[in-house]
C-alpha cells in the first residue's frame, strides 16, 4: 500500500525560503504541494529530506552544462538535507535511450569504472565532499537476479513505456527498439526505491525516468518521490544545448585561463541566465546587479564578475585573478607570461624561415594555407607588429607570434 504523506506541519517561513531555494532556475517540480509538505515536515522533526541525482559515467569529463543539476543539490544540501550522488554503474551497462533515435551502445565495465572515478572528482568540486553520500546502483542492480527483475517489471506496463517520446517515435518510424531498453527506466525508478529518495533531479530529458521513480516508489509501499527537473543549459552560441560535440561548451577540467574567456565570449543576453543556474550568488544579489546595468553599469563588469566566479569554483580564487590579467593583457595586445617556448630549424641551407611554414611548425595554425589566410584577416603579429606580407622570411632569432587573441609562442628559429 503506496505511504501518504505525514500530518500536516506548519509551512514556516524557512519553508517558504527552501521552497524558493527549490524553485530557482528549474524547469519543473512535481508535485509542488508534496515538496512543500516534505520541507515542512523535515523543518518540524529535524529529519532530513534525501534527495537524490543519478549520473551515468557515460564520457570521460563533464562540463558546466553538466553542473547546473550539481549546482541544485548543492543549494539543496546547503539547506541541511542529505544529498545522494548515484553512479549509475549499472545502468550504464544497459545504455540510457533518453532522446535517442537509436540504440545507445553499452560500455565496458572497465570504461564506466574510469569514467565513475572522474565524475564523482569533477562532482566534488562543486558538492561538499565531506557531506555527500555516494552510492553505486550496482549495489541492487547485480543482487537483484532475474526473479526481481521479473517482479520489477511486471510493476509497469508496456503501454506506459510506449507513451514515452523517444520510444513512441521510433516504433512509429519502424527503427528498432531492443527489449533492455525498456529496462532502463525500470531500473532508474528502482533506484529510488533502494534509497528511499524524497526528491530526484534530473534534466528535462530525465522526466519520464523520474516519474517512473515516483509509480515504483507507490507500487513498492513507499512514499512517492517529488522530482525535480532543471533545464539544459545554452551553450556559449547561446542557441543549442551545450555540447561537446557542437564545440559551444566549457569543460570544468579545461585551464583557467581559457574558461575565464570562454565565460566572457557569451552575449549579455545569456549571462543572466548563466547567473541564475551557474551562479551561488542569491536571487537577490543578481537582480540588484542587473539593476546596475540596467542602470548604466558596463555589463562587461558583470560578466567578468561571473567568469571569476565560475573559474575560481574549478580552479582557485587566485587562478581566477591571474585569469582576469591575462584576458586584460592579451586584449591590450600585451604577452602573457606563461607562453610556449618552441624552436625551429632555419630552411635549406640555413635559408630565413616562411612565415607561412612557421605558423604550422609551431602549431599555431592547422597548414601554410590557414596561415596565409590569418595573414589575410590581420589576425597575425610578429614582436606587436601586424603581418600583412605573406611572404615575410624570419632569419635566425627569437620572436614572440601571436594568432588571434589566444594563441602565442616564443619562437627561436636558428
Amino acid at each position: 500500500m503506496n505511504q501518504a504523506l505525514a500530518p500536516k506541519f506548519p509551512v514556516t517561513d524557512r519553508v517558504r525560503e527552501a521552497l524558493a531555494v527549490s524553485l530557482r532556475g528549474c524547469e519543473e517540480l512535481i508535485p509542488q504541494e508534496d515538496w512543500v509538505k516534505k520541507l515542512a515536515r523535515s523543518e518540524a522533526t529535524g529529519v532530513p529530506l534525501r534527495i537524490k541525482l543519478g549520473l551515468d559515467p557515460t564520457a570521460p569529463d563533464i562540463h558546466i552544462g553538466h553542473t547546473v543539476v550539481l549546482n541544485k543539490m548543492r543549494q539543496l544540501q546547503d539547506l541541511g538535507h542529505t544529498v545522494i550522488f548515484l553512479i549509475g554503474d549499472f545502468t550504464t551497462l544497459i545504455g540510457d535511450p533518453s532522446g535517442r533515435n537509436t540504440t545507445r551502445p553499452p560500455l565496458t565495465r572497465e570504461q564506466i569504472e574510469i569514467n565513475a572515478q572522474t565524475y564523482y572528482r569533477q562532482a566534488s568540486m562543486v558538492l561538499d565532499a565531506t557531506r555527500t553520500e555516494i552510492r553505486y546502483n550496482s549495489e541492487w542492480g547485480d543482487t537483484l537476479g532475474s526473479r526481481g527483475m521479473i517482479e520489477l517489471a511486471a510493476r509497469y506496463t508496456v503501454a506506459r513505456m510506449m507513451e514515452r517520446n523517444d520510444f513512441h517515435d521510433r516504433f512509429k518510424a519502424g527503427t528498432p527498439i531492443s527489449v533492455h531498453e525498456f529496462l532502463y527506466p525500470l531500473m532508474q525508478g528502482y533506484d529510488s526505491v533502494a534509497l528511499k529518495s524524497d526528491l530526484e533531479l534530473g534534466g528535462t530529458d530525465q522526466k519520464f525516468n523520474l516519474l517512473v521513480g515516483r509509480h515504483l516508489q507507490a507500487e513498492y509501499g513507499q512514499e512517492p518521490q517529488c522530482i525535480l527537473t532543471m533545464p539544459l543549459l545554452e551553450g556559449l552560441d547561446g542557441v543549442e544545448k551545450m555540447s561537446k560535440s557542437k564545440n559551444n561548451y566549457i569543460g570544468i577540467s579545461e585551464d583557467a585561463n581559457t574558461m575565464f574567456a570562454k565565460v566572457l565570449s557569451i552575449s549579455d543576453v545569456l549571462m543572466w541566465r548563466w547567473y541564475t543556474l551557474l551562479s551561488f550568488k542569491s536571487e537577490a544579489e543578481i537582480a540588484a546587479l542587473k539593476a546596475e546595468v540596467d542602470a548604466g553599469r558596463n555589463p562587461k563588469d558583470a560578466k567578468v564578475a561571473l567568469a571569476k566566479e565560475i573559474t575560481a569554483r574549478f580552479h582557485s580564487a587566485a587562478a581566477a585573478d591571474a585569469a582576469e590579467q591575462d584576458f586584460v593583457n592579451r586584449s591590450k595586445g600585451g604577452v602573457p607570461e606563461d607562453i610556449p617556448d618552441v624552436s625551429l630549424p632555419l630552411a635549406d641551407g640555413g635559408a630565413p624561415l616562411g612565415i607561412g611554414a612557421l605558423l604550422k611548425m609551431a602549431g599555431l595554425a592547422a597548414s601554410s594555407g590557414e596561415g596565409n589566410r590569418l595573414i589575410d584577416g590581420g589576425g597575425v603579429r610578429v614582436d606587436s607588429g601586424v603581418v600583412s606580407d605573406k611572404g615575410l622570411k624570419l632569419g635566425a632569432g627569437t620572436y614572440v607570434v601571436q594568432v588571434g587573441k589566444r594563441k602565442f609562442a616564443r619562437v627561436t628559429v636558428a
